[in-house]
Order: C-alpha cells, then sequence, then structure tokens
C-alpha cells in the first residue's frame, strides 16, 4: 500500500495558521486586558498626597508681611497666571511632544533603553512631563527598575484622570526651582522679585533651565552654567517654532536683574504681630498648625506697615541710650474700627520672642480714667472736692491703707477732680473709690474691655491689678468713641488655597458708657499733657493736634495712654524679671517715644477735634473759687459738664473796684458816667 506523505509546505501553512490564531487571540487577549487594566486605574483614586503651599500674610493694604513655609516655598497658581513663555519654555526642553503622547512618549523611552542596555547603566532619562510629575507627588527619586514601573502605572492613572492642560498647571506648581522655591510662582518672586505671569521671554528661559539642575545651574551661584542652559531652551523653543529667531537673540542678549539670597529672605516685618496673629489663627479660629503653615491661606491683617515702620524707629531712637534690658510694648488702634495699627512686642525679636503687648503689668494711673468714668456715672463733676493730704484709710475689719502722691507732695486742700485728673493725685482717687465702690469701678472696666481678672480692693485706684498693653489700649478707644466699646482687629480674614473664606471680622462697636460722660473725661484727660509739674508736660511740645491721655508709674513699669479722634496708643516701658525702673533716666523715656509716635504716624492727618455729644455744655471756670469765671478771673479755665450740673453762681472776688472800673471804661467815651457805673 503506497503511502502518500503531507507535503512540506501544508504542514508550513498549518503550523502558520495555528501561530496566526494564537497571535490573534493573544492580542484580543492583550488588549481587552490592558482596557481592563486602564478601566481599573480609571476606577481607582490617585494616592494621597499633600502638595504644601506658602501661606502669606497680608498687610491692610496689601503688602506681604511674611511667607510661612516649612522647606517648600509655593504658591499654586493656576495655568493661565503662569507666563506663556515660561509655559513654552518648558515644554520645549522637557517634553515637546507632551500633547502627543498619552503619558509615555515609547520613542525616547525605547532610544533610553538601548543606551542603558548598551552601557550598562541606569542613567539615561525619557521621562515626560507627566512621569516626573508622578514621581515627584508619590514616588521617591531612586532609579530602580521597581520604581520606574510604579511610575508607569500612576503615569497612567495621571493620563486617565486628568486633561493635558490640568496635568501642566499640576506640574508648574510642583517642580523644584532651586533656592527652597517650588512652583514657577514662588521661583518667580525668588528670582526676580515678580509674578510668574510678569516673566519675560529672557527671565522664562533662564527659569526653565533649573530644575535640571537646581543647584548647578541657578543663575544667582552659577551664571555661567545658567546661561549655557538658557541658549540650549531658546534654541529649542526656536526649532519648535515657538518663538522666532529674532526673539531668541534678543532673549538671550536680555540683561536680567537677580535678587540676592539675602533679599530673597526678607526680615519680617512686625514679627511679634505676626507671632500674635497666628497663634489668634490656631487659638481663635481652630486652624491647625499644618494648615497654617503648608495649607497655602491668605491671612489678611490690619496692620499698618509704615506706621509699624515708625513705631519701631521711634522706639529705637528714644532708647537708644538706655539699658539693653530695658524693654518696651506700643500697641496703637484705630478707635472708629478697632483695627491694630502697630505692635511693638520688645526691643529685639532676635534676641526675645516673648511679646510685651501681652504681658500682664500693673498699669498704675492709667487705670485711673475707668474709676473716674464710674464717679461722673455716680453724679460727680469735674469740681467734686476732696482734700489733698496724707490720709490712712481704715476698711473692713479694720484694715488700713495709706497711699501717698508722687514725690509725697500734696495740695493740703481741696482739690477738684479736674485738678486729681491732672496732677495725678492719689489720695483724691483713693477717696474716690472709697465712695463709689471697687465693684463699680470692677464692672466699669469690664464694660471697656478689660479682661483681666481685677481684684475690687481700694488700691485698684492705683492701678495695682495687673493688665496687658493690649487691652489698656483697647479700653481707652471707649473714651476716643465717646462712650462706644469697640472690639479690636487683627484679622479681617483668611482664606483657604481656593479663595473659601475661613473666617471674617468686622469691626463691632458697643455703647458702653454715657457719650456725655465719656466726653467729660476726656476733655479732663487733655489736661495731664498741659499739667507743667507732670511728666507728660514734654509730649504737648512735640505733638501739634489735640491730644488726651493719662500716664501710670510704678516701681516696675512707666506706662502712657492717649489717644485722638483717629489713633489710640499705649506704650509700656520696663524690665522683664523683677528689676526696678529708674524712675528718672528710665521712666521719662514713655512720653517722648509716646509723643514722636503718634506725631510721625498722625503725619499725614489733619488736626482733629474731640466733638461734644448732646447734653454737654462747657463753661469757663474760675479755678479758685470753682465758680463761673468773669473776664476779670485771670486764669480761667474751660471745663464741661453734664447739662444742669454747671455751676450758677459767677466769681466776684476778681471784680475791679468802682475807681478801677471807671479808670477801665475811660478807654470807652461814648458811654456816659451812669452807663459805665451801672455796666450798660
Amino acid at each position: 500500500m503506497e503511502v502518500i506523505s503531507e507535503h512540506a509546505l501544508m504542514r508550513w501553512l498549518r503550523l502558520g495558521k495555528r501561530i496566526f490564531k494564537i497571535v490573534i487571540f493573544a492580542t484580543i487577549f492583550v488588549a481587552i486586558s490592558l482596557i481592563l487594566f486602564f478601566l481599573y486605574l480609571r476606577s481607582q483614586p490617585m494616592p494621597a498626597t499633600t502638595i504644601h503651599q506658602t501661606t502669606t500674610l497680608y498687610a491692610s493694604k496689601g503688602e506681604v508681611l511674611d511667607s510661612l513655609h516649612r522647606g517648600e516655598n509655593r504658591y499654586v497658581v493656576p495655568l493661565d497666571k503662569i507666563s506663556p513663555y515660561l509655559i513654552h519654555a518648558t515644554l520645549s526642553i522637557e517634553d515637546r511632544y507632551f500633547y502627543e503622547h498619552q503619558g509615555i512618549d515609547l520613542k525616547r523611552t525605547a532610544k533610553a533603553a538601548y543606551i542603558n542596555v548598551i552601557e550598562m547603566d541606569k542613567a539615561q532619562g525619557a521621562s515626560t512631563i507627566t512621569q516626573q510629575l508622578a514621581r515627584n507627588l508619590y514616588l521617591s527619586h531612586e532609579k530602580t527598575w521597581t520604581r520606574k514601573a510604579k511610575e508607569a502605572m500612576l503615569t497612567v492613572q495621571l493620563e486617565l484622570s486628568y486633561t493635558k492642560d490640568e496635568i501642566l498647571g499640576m506640574y508648574m506648581n510642583q517642580i523644584y526651582y532651586g533656592h527652597g522655591a517650588y512652583g514657577a510662582e514662588a521661583a518667580a518672586r525668588t528670582y526676580f522679585g515678580k509674578s510668574a505671569s510678569e516673566l519675560t521671554l529672557g527671565e522664562s528661559s533662564m527659569l526653565a533651565g533649573v530644575p535640571k539642575g537646581p543647584t548647578y545651574y541657578s543663575p544667582i551661584t552659577h551664571y555661567d552654567n545658567a546661561k549655557k542652559r538658557q541658549k540650549l531652551i531658546l534654541a529649542a523653543m526656536e526649532r519648535d517654532g515657538m518663538i522666532t529667531e529674532k526673539q531668541e537673540k534678543e532673549a538671550f542678549a536680555e540683561k536680567l536683574t537677580f535678587l540676592s539670597p539675602k533679599e530673597t529672605q526678607k526680615e519680617t516685618i512686625a514679627p511679634y504681630f505676626r507671632d500674635y496673629v497666628l497663634t489668634l489663627a490656631k487659638d481663635k479660629y481652630g486652624l491647625s498648625e499644618e494648615a497654617i503653615r503648608n495649607g497655602g491661606l491668605k491671612i489678611y491683617t490690619t496692620l499698618d506697615v509704615q506706621m509699624q515702620k515708625k513705631a519701631e524707629e521711634m522706639v529705637a531712637k528714644n532708647l537708644k541710650n538706655s539699658p539693653k534690658d530695658l524693654q518696651v510694648a506700643l500697641v496703637a488702634i484705630d478707635p472708629k474700627t478697632g483695627h491694630v495699627k502697630a505692635m511693638v512686642g520688645g526691643r529685639d525679636y532676635n534676641a526675645s520672642q516673648y511679646n510685651r503687648a501681652w504681658s500682664l503689668r500693673q498699669p498704675g494711673s492709667t487705670f485711673k480714667p475707668m474709676l473716674y468714668l464710674t464717679a461722673l456715672e455716680n453724679g460727680y463733676t469735674p469740681l467734686t472736692l476732696y482734700k489733698s493730704e496724707p490720709t490712712v484709710f481704715t476698711f473692713a475689719n479694720n484694715k488700713q491703707y495709706t497711699p501717698s502722691n508722687y514725690g509725697n507732695k500734696y495740695a493740703k486742700d481741696f482739690i477738684t477732680m479736674q485738678h486729681a485728673v491732672a496732677t495725678s493725685d492719689n489720695i483724691y482717687a483713693v477717696k474716690t473709690i472709697e465712695q463709689v465702690t471697687p465693684e463699680k469701678t470692677v464692672e466699669t472696666a469690664k464694660r471697656l474691655g478689660i479682661s483681666s481678672q481685677l481684684q475690687a480692693v481700694p488700691s485698684l485706684a492705683l492701678g495695682t491689678s495687673p493688665l496687658s498693653p493690649m487691652e489698656l489700649t483697647a479700653s481707652y478707644t471707649t473714651f476716643a468713641n465717646n462712650g462706644e466699646y469697640v472690639a479690636p482687629i487683627s484679622i479681617t480674614k483668611i482664606e483657604d488655597q481656593e479663595g473659601n473664606i475661613l473666617a471674617e471680622e468686622t469691626t463691632t462697636k458697643e455703647l458702653v458708657a454715657d457719650p456725655r460722660d465719656s466726653y467729660i473725661l476726656t476733655q479732663m484727660m487733655q489736661t495731664v499733657f498741659s499739667d507743667p509739674s507732670g511728666t507728660a508736660h514734654r509730649v504737648n511740645s512735640r505733638l501739634n493736634r489735640p491730644i488726651s491721655g493719662k500716664t501710670g508709674s510704678t516701681d516696675y513699669d512707666s506706662w502712657i495712654s492717649g489717644f485722638t479722634p483717629q489713633l489710640v496708643t499705649s506704650v509700656w516701658i520696663g524690665y522683664d524679671a523683677g528689676k526696678k525702673i529708674d524712675p528718672v533716666a528710665d521712666a521719662r523715656l514713655a512720653a517722648p517715644l509716646f509723643a514722636d509716635f503718634m506725631e510721625s504716624a498722625l503725619a499725614d492727618k489733619p488736626p482733629a477735634s474731640f466733638e461734644a455729644p448732646a447734653g454737654v455744655v462747657s463753661v469757663y471756670i474760675d479755678p479758685y473759687t470753682k465758680k463761673l469765671a468773669t473776664e476779670h478771673c485771670p486764669n480761667s479755665q474751660l471745663l464741661s459738664f453734664k447739662a444742669g450740673t454747671e455751676p450758677t453762681d459767677y466769681c466776684t472776688d476778681h471784680l475791679p473796684s468802682l475807681e478801677e472800673s471807671l479808670f477801665l471804661d475811660e478807654k470807652q467815651p461814648e458811654k456816659s458816667f451812669w452807663e459805665k457805673f451801672w455796666g450798660l
């Protein structure tokens, strides 16, 4: 029987057919697997990541007070807020086919892999912008095959989850540009002191080269290296048709001005205020430390930069020759809005970060206006009399209290409240609190915003219960506002990185005292600066505007708090740790410092008078008889009263005799003898 052998060609055809089927099935299997894999990747959320952003503090007029970050100085901005030149330069040098590939440039990857295999090295890279973003967001920078596999998967996820513009925007905000600057906006500010949207072609082509080697290509530290890379980038942009040959040459020749490293690390404006604001953001608004330091917040404050600088200048000027450990605090508040305009918490923030604007110290006589407001509310007038003489007071349980006047100086006669305010008479103050009671005085102080604990004892009249410069200044806004207390505000608004408002403050006013009493007290406090025996007398020589206030002193503290209708300011001077102040050299520094600051801070504002409310009358009083002054009284004084409480009798002690009257009237021949005699 003859066996017919199969033709070899047929065997190969059948084998080819099987192989073709296997390839087809394998291709279909791989395709389906890839589709399922991509669908799986797309369904999976991207790994959690935190993009740290710089929090910025702004002053009242938009100036940047400080930028907060922990090693990553970054401001995230939309892609349309970045110069197109920088975007095109980055694309040309980093990933020219970015908008064409799907995250991985297969041609570049194959070429890089070939070179790495031939050279037995993994040095050659072909990372696209998407791959770099995946690595920067989620992975380390180690060069291992495992990391590269993870990078590829994350790259695909990014491409499936975001548009090309979104990926490019994230990359431009993520990449490191050296000198602590992350992202295009921080880089533009760091190198050129401008926004990323304002970058020129020359500046953009220079910046685009830095990420390749942030140290090696930094134009600040390695200008020649940076210039060579800029030339390469401009050539790539011209090659890709993004710029013309003329633009390329002009950009390369453009003279660029860089900020120095010192300029990029500017000294913080108002560091004590900055620390207070950050504490406020945590304690009052509940923001976490992480959100504040890395959350890209925008914190808008009330600080007036120019006023703050003047405060610091006047502190340095007036304390120039004082002991180095003598400390100072200054707080200035706009009484109309409650905005804290300036804050000095010490002489040198670098030496001590302790903020003395919140330090509790005995206020001395600066507390007396709260006592005298209580007295006015309880029937006292500026002419209420008490005798100023050494006095031993006996209170409940036969406890004795023996206050004394400064320098043991006493009028040893009856004096008015007006006189007591001007001369800061302690005996008058204690006699007053004895009558109106310490409890009522405490209640008044609380109405005026004093939150510190006050002891309801007779010595409270002399300011023995500690207060902070901040709360004392805030309480004085009540006097400047004719009885309206305005709560102090340091933060007006806090926004997150998306512009959502997290906190917002507006001015709140509360009528806490009769406007008439507040105005009358304000008028009396003006004499503090005109009394020649007072420590604040020198203030008037430095000020050219109406001003009211009160000085205060203890063995350890020197104070002055004063105000105009536009600004309330307190100054404290003393030592931190139980050291007495020199009653001459140290204690006399507060008043001139206060005066210098107030005059310079208000230099651009016209003098303003305190407006009298309805129900107040002002009359001239003879200071000796306490009656209405006549034209013959030599030292008449203008005092204010609630209508109906002013004196009604005229002073007769200084009327001229009949002969003197006739002699004086000889200058008026038009009147007859009898007209002169009867005063017609």
